[in-house]
C-alpha cells in the first residue's frame, strides 16, 4: 500500500507559517500595487526553492515586486540586465590576477545573491543562458575549477518581453522546463494605476523601507513546512493524469485541437505541480493539498511546457486553451 506523501503539520507550525506569510504580504503591498498573481508566484517559488519565468511588457513592476519580496525577508537582491554581449563570467564571477601577490583572487558575480532578477533573459546569448540556468539548477557556480555554492534561499525571476524579438535568443524547451512556473503579467486596472501614480507623486516609492520583515531563517522554516504538507495519493494521481493527457492529446482531445500539440509536459511538470500545490495550500492556511490547488496552478506550471506547432500560432490557439481542454477531460477526486 502506498504511503501518503507529506507529514502532518502541527497547529503551531501552521500558525507560525501564517504569521510569516502575512508579514511578507503586508510588506509587499506597501511597495507594490496589485499584481497579486505575481505575488503568489513569487511566494510559491520562495517556499519551494523554484524559479519563475515572467513574460510581460516593460513597466509592470517586475523589478519592484522582486525587490519587495527580497526586502520583506531581509535577503540580498541583484538585478542583471541581459544583453547579447553579456558573458558568463559577468554573471557567475571570474578570477582576477593580483600583481602584488602574484596570485589570482576570485571575484563572485551578481548571481551570488538570494534574489536575482534576470531581466530580458532571451537577450543573452545561448552560452550565457546556459551558464545562468546551470547555476539555477545546481545551486552552485564553478570559477577557476573551484565550486562556490549559491546562498540559501536562492530564487531567480527571469523576464521576457513578448513584443520585441529582434536580437533575442529563444530559450530552448529543455531550459524552459527547469523553471517551476511561468507567469504572464497583465496591465493594472484603472483604480490600481491611479494608486500607482498617486504613490509615485507622493514619493512613497523613494522612501526608505519602514515596514515589517522576516528573516531568512523564517524562509527556511516555510520551505520545511511546505515539504510537510499532506498530498493524498488520489490528488497525486490527478496530477500525474493531467500531465499524461498533455503527452497523449490525440487520445483525449478533439482532433481539431489535438493537431496543434507537438509535445506534452515532462515528469518535471508533475514534480512542479506537487511542490507548487503544497505551497499554495500553505498560503491558504491548509495542511493538505486539494484538487483545486492543482487546477489553479495549471497555466503557470504547463504553459511553458506544452509545445505547440506553428499552425497553432497561425490560428491563434494558445497553450492555455489546450491546457484547459486537457483538464476538462479529467474528473477531480
Amino acid at each position: 500500500m502506498n504511503q501518503p506523501s507529506g507529514a502532518a503539520l502541527s497547529p503551531a507550525d501552521r500558525d507560525r507559517a501564517r504569521k510569516i506569510l502575512e508579514t511578507i504580504v503586508r510588506s509587499y503591498g506597501a511597495k507594490v500595487v496589485g499584481q497579486t498573481g505575481l505575488r503568489t508566484s513569487l511566494l510559491i517559488a520562495l517556499m519551494t526553492g523554484g524559479h519563475v519565468l515572467l513574460e510581460s511588457v516593460p513597466g509592470l513592476a517586475k523589478t519592484t515586486a522582486a525587490e519587495a519580496i527580497a526586502d520583506a525577508v531581509q535577503a540580498q537582491f541583484r538585478r542583471i540586465q541581459c544583453t547579447p554581449d553579456l558573458l558568463p563570467s559577468d554573471i557567475l564571477g571570474t578570477q582576477i590576477y593580483d600583481p602584488a601577490t602574484r596570485s589570482f583572487t576570485t571575484q563572485l558575480g551578481p548571481i551570488h545573491a538570494n534574489f536575482v532578477l534576470l531581466d530580458e533573459i532571451n537577450r543573452a546569448s545561448a552560452k550565457t543562458q546556459s551558464a545562468m540556468l546551470e547555476a539555477m539548477q545546481e545551486h552552485q557556480t564553478s570559477i577557476g575549477g573551484e565550486l562556490h555554492p549559491l546562498p540559501k534561499p536562492f530564487l531567480v525571476l527571469a523576464t521576457q518581453n513578448p513584443i520585441e524579438q529582434e536580437g533575442t535568443y529563444h530559450l530552448p524547451e529543455a531550459q524552459l522546463d527547469r523553471f517551476l512556473l511561468k507567469d504572464v503579467l497583465g496591465y493594472p486596472t484603472i483604480t490600481e494605476e491611479a494608486e500607482i501614480v498617486r504613490r509615485v507623486g507622493a514619493g512613497v516609492c523613494d522612501r526608505a523601507s519602514e515596514h515589517e520583515s522576516v528573516t531568512l531563517d523564517d524562509v527556511v522554516f516555510l520551505q520545511r513546512v511546505t515539504r510537510d504538507v499532506y498530498l493524498d495519493p488520489a490528488v497525486l494521481n490527478y496530477i500525474v493524469q493531467a500531465v499524461y493527457v498533455t503527452r497523449h492529446a490525440s487520445q483525449y482531445l478533439s482532433e481539431s485541437l489535438a493537431r496543434y500539440v507537438d509535445y506534452g509536459a515532462s515528469p518535471r511538470a508533475s514534480i512542479a505541480f506537487a511542490s507548487a500545490a503544497r505551497a499554495l495550500a500553505v498560503l491558504y492556511g491548509r495542511d493538505h493539498v486539494i484538487p483545486d490547488d492543482v487546477k489553479a496552478l495549471r497555466h503557470q506550471v504547463l504553459r511553458h511546457r506544452m509545445i505547440l506547432n506553428f499552425e497553432a500560432d497561425a490560428d491563434g490557439v494558445t497553450a492555455e486553451t489546450v491546457i484547459d481542454a486537457c483538464f476538462a477531460t479529467l474528473q477531480a477526486p
